[in-house]
């Protein structure tokens, strides 16, 4: 098995809330450094931007035994496909010449991953990095535990493994260990975890540092999740961390503009970033029913529904409760510039937002953005009355409703 960096499947995503909260993901070569700086030892690795790079790094390396592994925020990389035929994003490279050919293959190609949907992501750099033969692999992660109010150390030594699944088929082999935010992990308890887990007594010292810095960034950084999926013991009796995946909450970036400077624009949708832009908070998704809805709880329930009468919503839209009409507007030319999308379902619960700014809004951007396909508004609470006579005075071809389950499933037929 190849024991370099590589990305991790994550038991932390469930931790991340949709919608509300944008993570900032970084590339493995960055989470490398993060770590180094911390001095949480790895696998020494070079990144390359080019053919040639990758060519004069391996050249100039100091070993033959490497790895080249394409740099995108996606995982499952070691069994996707490039757009250009070429097969997976992991491989062993024996010479420099081998490297050069690789990242001929990669960079400037999108990789399709099982988590990167059918568009795949752009691949703009390669790791080469030194292949280590791990006797034993652990999975470490500090994550926040809602149980706890606080965060938790989980590990396990099932590592380089589907984390989920081991959770699902053997849950006693997921420890999990409360840590003091204030006071950070101690030492004792640190050796205590890594002899649990079983590693051995020549490498336990070098497990419980790691275990304390992972602790120590998580706090340090605001980070939302870190994973060292696998953590390895190698064969020389060295503990190293052979894969990072780290995860950020942007409400921290003004305290972190250093981490944040490494935000890969070319590895996000478009919309995506559109929308943030605009103050939405917006997910593409699959499906052919776009969404615009206000809160993030209405908006997964609207989604639920849509599922729950046959559709498939096209995203993920909360526009908050300070939308007005102009971001309104936006949120429209978002679903709109989606081709896949047949109908548009509105739902809005008038609390904080008021009714009658988003029916001014769905009248602006049907006025304005030609909209060519069927919308279906349910508006409820604050201004509600007011909003379903300026939709009714307007003229416009919009399917309104009341109930939920009706609205939806109108929402689902239209969309056929």
């Amino acid at each position: 098995m190849l024991a370099s960096f590589r990305t991790a499947g994550s038991l932390a995503r469930k931790a991340a809330s949709t919608g509300q909260r944008r993570l900032l993901s970084i590339h493995e070569y960055q989470s490398v450094n993060l770590l180094n700086s911390y001095g949480i030892p790895t696998p020494k690795s070079i990144v390359a931007k080019s053919p040639e790079e990758a060519y004069n790094v391996a050249q100039n390396f100091g070993t033959d035994k490497l790895v080249i592994k394409a740099q995108v925020l996606a995982g499952g990389r070691g069994k996707g496909k490039f757009d250009n035929g070429f097969q997976g994003g992991v491989h062993t490279v024996d010479n420099p010449q081998q490297a050069r050919d690789y990242a001929g293959k990669m960079i400037g190609s999108k990789l399709v991953t099982k988590q990167t949907g059918a568009g795949g992501r752009i691949c703009n750099a390669v790791m080469l990095a030194e292949r280590r033969d791990p006797s034993h692999e652990y999975y470490v992660a500090v994550l926040n535990d809602r149980v706890t109010q606080g965060i938790v150390l989980v590990a396990s030594n099932q590592g380089g493994m589907n984390i989920e699944e081991v959770a699902a088929t053997n849950p006693d082999a997921i420890i999990t260990t409360p840590i003091d935010f204030e006071k950070g992990l101690s030492k004792s308890t640190a050796l205590e975890l890594a002899k649990t887990l079983g590693i051995k007594e020549g490498g336990r010292e070098e497990a419980a540092s790691i275990f304390i810095n992972l602790c120590k960034i998580f706090k340090d950084k605001d980070a939302t999740q870190i994973e060292i999926n696998p953590m390895a013991e190698t064969i020389d009796g060295h503990v190293l961390c052979m894969d990072a995946k780290f995860g950020f909450d942007d409400n921290a970036e003004f305290r972190h503009k250093d981490i944040f400077a490494l935000r890969d624009l070319t590895q996000e949708e478009p919309s995506e970033i559109a929308a943030q832009e605009a103050g939405l908070n917006f997910i593409k998704l699959d499906g052919s029913i776009g969404c615009l809805v206000n809160g993030a709880g209405l908006a997964m329930a609207t989604m639920d529904v849509l599922a729950l009468h046959g559709g498939n919503p096209a995203n993920f839209l909360d526009v908050g409760g300070g939308a007005n009409p102009e971001s309104v507007k936006k949120a429209f030319e978002l679903l709109l510039s989606d081709p896949k999308v047949k109908s548009i379902f509105i739902n809005i619960f008038g609390g904080i937002m008021r009714c009658d700014y988003i029916a001014e809004g769905v009248i602006k951007a049907a006025k304005e953005l030609d909209v060519n396909v069927p919308l279906i508004v349910r508006l409820k609470g604050n201004m509600e009355v007011e909003a379903k006579a300026m939709i009714k005075e307007s003229g416009l071809k919009i399917v309104a409703f009341d109930d939920l389950d009706e609205a939806a499933e109108s929402a689902v037929q239209l969309a056929v």
